[in-house]
């Protein structure tokens, strides 16, 4: 601990993303969680009575809940007590680029934002430290019926108010563990999507999340529903600098896809590593539907994230691929979860780890096939490369089948980079390190071939910097 009391972490270098901006001026609520910092949040978000209820409620289940012991990374060094659960720039929302503060403004510029919104997608949010300060969507796109704002600003209208209180909170309810809980006390920010019936988006939407702020917590909220015969691409990106105190991310991603529906949900998480991403992300599936989840993981100093579909309607699909990379002082705890109702669903995991100076990887599936999910077809398969001799990578699945007419498969590997395949290509004019980053490019393909073309460079950007050491 510092003078403060805040909890210290490791030192690393992560010097291409550990810009900081200063907090002068901004409006910071003070450390810990009391009904009076809960309701404060709620006030100057003028929410309705439903939503501050909601809020005290989960205060009281977030105080109520113990920490689980013995299961996964250790936590202990997050300290609430020090950690403010607000933090806001005291700009307003825009949605024209020019109105963005300087400062903050250099920040998504740097991170490649509006750049990428020019060329290659419908609509963006971006979100600085507990606000949305930019939100804009193609008016074509706004044209089909699309709705893409924030759930701040879809409370203030009655009829998306009505849609938002309607799905809020029902597929990640606040007693499913204890920092679900603390998400739906001091929730700020995030998106609100509502795709119309039989509407296709020809180019993705994307929120950008940047916690700026020192010994603080980003605690965004993505509600998405696609409507029968919609198709919708959402990316996520994720960033912060270094610090020396404990940071926390516990978001929330609630995902309905209804009868005939597709949505496809990318994220590529570049937290610093004094980051604990405690974050849960959940989807239902109807009937004829797809889910397809494409995730990076590549910071935070701990992590715990298991994606969770639920194939609820005949003939539904999931499609889930992953990839995590762990460093010095990262131990990451990631993997799924899928839920088979359905009649003849199909699922198909496929995930890459990869560890190396001293970093845990731990990858956790957990497939459940119910009583009446005649005929479903599930393989998992996960895959770990580690670089040296001082690294972990844990493979921990669970199947629970209970249907006979199930066919359900899984497969894991754990190896290490061949010494004969580094000198074939040292032998053709490589370098040692650049041997190594081919080979671990190579297997990180599959993931980077699902991904749109900036996020795999910035992908295979984050691997090359990893390799070289700049981040960690």
């Amino acid at each position: 601990m510092d003078e403060r009391g805040r909890s210290k972490v490791s030192d690393v270098d992560r010097s291409l993303y550990d810009f900081v901006k200063s907090e002068e001026g901004y409006e910071r609520y003070d450390d810990g969680l009391t009904p009076e910092i809960v309701r404060a949040i709620s006030a100057k978000k003028g929410e309705p009575a439903w939503m501050l209820d909601m809020r005290l409620e989960a205060l009281e289940v977030f105080h109520e809940r113990k920490m689980a012991d013995n299961w996964g990374p250790d936590v202990s060094g997050l300290d609430m007590d020090h950690i403010s659960t607000y933090v806001s720039p005291q700009t307003k929302q825009a949605r024209d680029w020019d109105d963005v503060p300087k400062d903050i403004k250099d920040t998504f510029e740097r991170l490649g934002i509006p750049e990428a919104e020019r060329e290659s997608l419908a609509g963006v949010g971006a979100q600085y430290d507990s606000e949305i300060v930019y939100h804009n969507m193609r008016e074509e796109v706004a044209k089909q019926g699309v709705v893409y704002t924030t759930i701040e600003d879809a409370l203030q209208d009655p009829k998306w108010e009505a849609v938002v209180h309607e799905y809020f909170g029902r597929l990640i309810p606040m007693r499913d563990h204890k920092f679900a809980a603390l998400h739906y006390a001091v929730w700020s920010g995030g998106s609100f999507v509502y795709v119309p019936e039989g509407v296709t988006l020809d180019y993705p939407l994307q929120s950008y999340f940047r916690l700026n702020a020192s010994g603080a917590g980003q605690f965004e909220h993505t509600l998405i529903v696609v409507e029968p015969g919609a198709d919708l691409h959402f990316i996520e990106g994720c960033s912060a600098p270094k610090y020396y105190e404990a940071n926390l991310h516990a978001g929330a991603v609630e995902l309905y896809v209804k009868d005939g529906a597709r949505l496809r949900y990318s994220t590529i998480e570049n937290w610093s590593k004094n980051m604990y991403n405690l974050n849960t992300k959940r989807a239902t599936i109807g009937s004829d539907a797809r889910m397809e989840w494409v995730s990076g993981s590549f910071g935070s100093h701990v992590s715990y994230l298991y994606p969770t579909t639920i194939l609820q309607g005949d003939r539904s699909s999931c499609e889930f691929t992953g990839i995590t990379f762990a460093g010095a002082t990262q131990d990451l705890d990631t993997g799924c979860k899928v839920i088979i109702n359905g009649a003849d669903c199909t699922t198909s995991v496929d995930t890459k780890s990869i560890s190396k100076d001293g970093g845990i990887n731990t990858f956790r599936s957990s497939l459940v096939i119910g009583r009446h999910a005649d005929r479903a077809n599930a393989s998992v398969s996960c895959s770990s490369l580690m670089l040296d001799d001082i690294s972990r990578s844990d493979t921990i699945p669970a199947m629970d089948v209970r249907n006979r007419t199930a066919q359900v498969g899984h497969e894991a590997t754990i190896g290490r980079i061949s010494d004969d395949t580094v000198l074939y290509l040292m032998s053709r004019g490589c370098s040692e390190s650049e041997a190594r980053t081919m080979v671990v490019n190579g297997f990180a393909n599959p993931v980077s071939k699902e991904l749109p073309l900036e996020y795999a460079v910035e992908m295979n950007n984050l691997i090359k910097l990893e390799m070289e050491g700049a981040i960690g």
